[in-house]
């Protein structure tokens, strides 16, 4: 029976019935939407046993497959590392061969002359040690050593950061049994371009080969009919040339302790001697007015003609340039493509004696700083005057420019660039090395050290034709 509203009250209870069932509702409602969210600790563990129950789920297979993936990536990785570095050492080495292509064809020149300043006197480090004039000197490979030699017979081996000697080979007298050593004038040494070998040469006929780090004597070559006069290496090789004044040029192997060839051509004694890499030497030919270059596999010469004087010393710049200087006065720029010089500058040192009667100073010594546009050049000199002058080739070695002047006292008998650039050395001598003509007393037997310092940190390269 169904309720009329009209009909009153209904019955107690009937209506607090469905207000409890909505509450329950309610109730297993909000129960129900508790029961869906977790707790963020209770997420976590759950995430985890999740994780672990994938692990255990993961099979060896799989594992390998995954593992075989890393590595591979890996493998990527370094191969990309690997393929940047070795593009890096490529164009190094694209770089260098550049240069040494450049360099074997004469046409490498580092533009230095213009950042090099005249070094202050008194920075200029003296080392004395022999007793009479220095004839000649070489730089170590590294720089770090000189050797030189001196009309005392003896040689002595220089630190060059300390000053002090190192070693020192003791001439003897002509006829002492059991001396190693040179008996009479050393006038010329070389050293090879790894450091190995030191060779010197003497007025007696005979050039001695020691081991350059110990000194100790190795090899005594014989053959020469006269004074050994000029001697080099052969850049990057033990092969050594040595000139004299029985106007020969003579081939040796140091490494094999052997004679190779004679090759003859000057009609004058020979007064120095160059060479580079290429399988050739240059030779300065004294009072027969030449230069000569040797061809040594052809056995031919290529002869130039151009002071006026005695030619007493020639350096190579580059594989196809030289300088050379003479006792007119004179020094000389050649190309090895022309048998003229390309450039001559007379009177380089200036003149002295009373007016009317001047005499230009004699060039004792010229040394290039290789494949640059420097060189120096080496004469007599008394008072307080320069002695050593450097100049800048310019015009592709078709101009010598003077650059500064260095003063020292005496006959610079020897000079030498340091491999790096960085520092000059002189052997000074109270006499030219090749005689006694006169004497300069004020002079000190001694080795000068000469820092050259640059206004710019690095020098810029040139790739010109050249000449």
């Amino acid at each position: 029976h169904r309720a009329d509203p009209a009909l009153g009250p209904q019955l107690p209870g009937a209506e607090e019935r469905p207000r409890q069932k909505v509450a329950a509702a309610k109730l297993n409602e909000e129960i129900s939407s508790d029961s869906d969210v977790e707790s963020p600790a209770l997420s976590g563990k759950r995430k985890r046993d999740n994780e672990a129950e994938e692990e255990i789920e993961e099979t060896a297979q799989e594992k390998k497959l995954r593992l075989a993936k890393l590595y591979l990536e890996q493998l990527r990785q370094q191969e990309e590392e690997k393929a940047e570095e070795e593009a890096f050492k490529e164009e190094l080495v694209a770089g260098r061969l550049k240069e040494d292509v450049l360099e074997q064809k004469g046409k490498l020149q580092r533009l230095i002359a213009k950042d090099l300043q005249p070094p202050d006197p008194a920075e200029i480090r003296v080392l004395r040690g022999h007793q009479l004039p220095i004839t000649c000197l070489v730089i170590s490979p590294d720089d770090k050593y000189i050797f030189s030699a001196a009309k005392d017979c003896s040689i002595i081996k220089w630190d060059v950061e300390s000053g002090k000697k190192e070693h020192m080979i003791r001439g003897g007298k002509k006829g002492t049994e059991g001396h190693v050593g040179h008996t009479a004038h050393i006038l010329c040494m070389a050293i090879s371009s790894d450091g190995k070998y030191l060779a010197t040469g003497d007025r007696n006929k005979l050039i001695m080969i020691w081991e350059a780090a110990t000194c100790k004597h190795l090899y005594t070559f014989t053959g020469h009919r006269d004074a050994v006069s000029g001697l080099s290496f052969r850049k990057g090789t033990h092969q050594l040339y040595s000139a004299s004044h029985d106007r020969s040029v003579k081939v040796w192997n140091v490494a094999e302790n052997a004679y190779v060839e004679t090759l003859f051509g000057h009609q004058d004694v020979i007064t120095g001697l160059d060479s580079l890499s290429r399988e050739c030497c240059v030779t300065s030919g004294g009072r027969d007015g030449t230069i000569r270059v040797w061809k040594i596999p052809e056995e031919s010469q290529l002869v130039f003609y151009g002071h006026q004087g005695s030619i007493d010393c020639v350096q190579l710049i580059n594989e196809e340039h030289m300088v050379s200087g003479a006792d007119d006065g004179s020094v000389a720029l050649w190309g090895l493509s022309k048998k003229k010089p390309l450039a001559t500058v007379r009177q380089a040192h200036s003149n002295h004696g009373a007016q009317g009667l001047e005499q230009p100073y004699w060039i004792s010594s010229v040394a290039a700083m290789l494949n640059s546009d420097v060189v120096a050049t080496g004469a007599s000199r008394c008072s307080c005057s320069a002695s050593v002058r450097l100049w800048k080739c310019n015009e592709g070695f078709r101009k010598l420019e003077l650059l500064f002047d260095i003063p020292l006292v005496g006959f610079v008998n020897s000079l030498k660039f340091s491999n790096a650039g960085d520092f000059l050395v002189a052997g000074i001598g109270q006499e030219h090395r090749l005689g006694r003509w006169w004497r300069i007393k004020e002079a000190k037997n001694s080795i000068c050290i000469i820092p050259l310092k640059r206004m710019a940190a690095a020098s810029s390269v040139q790739t010109g034709e050249g000449s």
